[in-house]
């Protein structure tokens, strides 16, 4: 087991009408003024907006609004929220919505406390020095953002999709009620299913095998959201169902599961750049990639995949041919994606691949030939070009 550290400052409220509480909790910041920042219009409709209005008014908290955020959220909506932010005196940002909303509140945060342009510090030139406080009420279950120390923005400028990681964005709270969910179509309560499997599963596709208890934790959250996956593709406002799931995705995304080992992340950064170019739902992504991207890197670790088949996906393990169990192990987690109506193919995003997108996605997912990609294997541009067309 390797050195690590785990800091999860963010305070949790989960459960029913817990979103009734944003006033008295943003109070309790000795903030004087707040950037509620939200997406396109379902917190509108719900009447959830509403609610958290007259929750601030009651606490007699002062805000101000932005709404826009969308999925692959846009440099050009932090801009303006920072902007807006700085003229209006804000001290603290509540995020209400999905990871879109959150992620970009982030990146206003960052950008709030930076003199410069906030986009340098996802192109890493220099590191964040400070940021904003910020809180969030949560209305999907899927990027973890709620709890973790990372943000992705999309640059308009060349569809750029970046990531940052600083313990600086961490959400001082984070208002978790299952409930707000009931209403997500579909297709994004199973994206959302997909992104928090992928960001357990890419720290656990990991050269470290002296990590049991991790790996137990990893692999109890992953079987238990197929489990609920599949009881909301029947029952979509079963709560349980839907509390595992939200739960599940704080946990997968803010450091538990991946304690003791180094990760992969390789097709995390294969996904941004499709996001980023065809603008594709991100767990959607994941799941039309991952196949691929695992017939091509389990030669380097084939044991790890083997346990992954056998303890996650409960295939038998196959002594005489070991690698029949990773191989069936991989099409079992394909089959899974496939149950919930989810792509396993970038065609099947509707996404049809040349060889100039090709080889523009992978020149841009190794960062201009500047970085490799990848734990289990290093991917280099012509490896990741190979996989994009594995996953044609």
């Amino acid at each position: 087991m390797k050195n690590f550290q785990y800091y999860t400052p963010t305070r949790v409220i989960f459960g029913k009408d817990t979103e009734d509480q944003v006033g008295d909790l943003v109070r309790a910041q000795n903030c004087t003024k707040v950037l509620v920042h939200y997406g396109t219009g379902s917190v509108k409709r719900s009447g959830l907006l509403d609610r958290v209005y007259a929750s601030l008014d009651a606490a007699g908290v002062s805000y101000v609004s932005l709404g826009g955020a969308v999925p692959n959220p846009r440099l050009s909506l932090v801009y303006e929220g920072i902007d807006l932010a700085k003229k209006e005196g804000v001290d603290f940002i509540l995020a209400v919505g999905g990871g879109s909303a959150i992620d970009s509140a982030k990146a206003i945060a960052y950008g709030m406390k930076y003199e410069g342009d906030v986009w340098d510090l996802y192109l890493k030139k220099t590191p964040p020095a400070d940021a904003t406080p910020l809180g969030v009420i949560l209305t999907i279950a899927a990027t973890g953002s709620e709890m973790s120390d990372s943000s992705v923005i999309t640059n308009e400028e060349g569809w750029l999709k970046r990531g940052l990681s600083s313990d600086l964005s961490r959400p001082r709270f984070a208002i978790m009620n299952p409930e707000l969910t009931y209403t997500l179509p579909e297709y994004q309560t199973m994206s959302g299913c997909v992104d928090i499997m992928m960001h357990t599963m890419e720290r656990y596709f990991s050269h470290e095998m002296d990590t049991g208890l991790t790996d137990y934790l990893a692999e109890g959250l992953l079987k238990r959201v197929m489990e609920a996956a599949r009881v909301l593709l029947k029952e979509p406002q079963n709560y349980d169902a839907r509390a595992e799931i939200l739960w599940a995705g704080s946990l997968s995304h803010n450091g538990l599961t991946g304690c003791g080992r180094t990760g992969d992340w390789a097709c995390h950064q294969l996904e941004h750049e499709l996001g980023g170019m065809f603008d594709v739902a991100h767990g959607a992504g994941l799941a039309a990639v991952w196949g691929s991207w695992a017939r091509y890197v389990y030669p380097s670790d084939a044991a790890r995949f083997a346990k992954f088949a056998v303890n996650v996906m409960g295939i038998p393990y196959d002594y005489a041919d070991p690698e029949k169990t990773v191989l069936a192990g991989i099409e079992a987690l394909e089959d899974f994606f496939r149950s919930i109506h989810m792509p396993v193919s970038i065609g099947e995003l509707g996404v049809e691949l040349g060889e100039e997108q090709i080889k523009e996605l992978a020149y841009k997912c190794s960062f201009m030939e500047t970085r490799t990609i990848g734990g289990i294997r290093k991917l280099d541009k012509e490896d990741i070009e190979k996989i994009y067309r594995m996953a044609k």
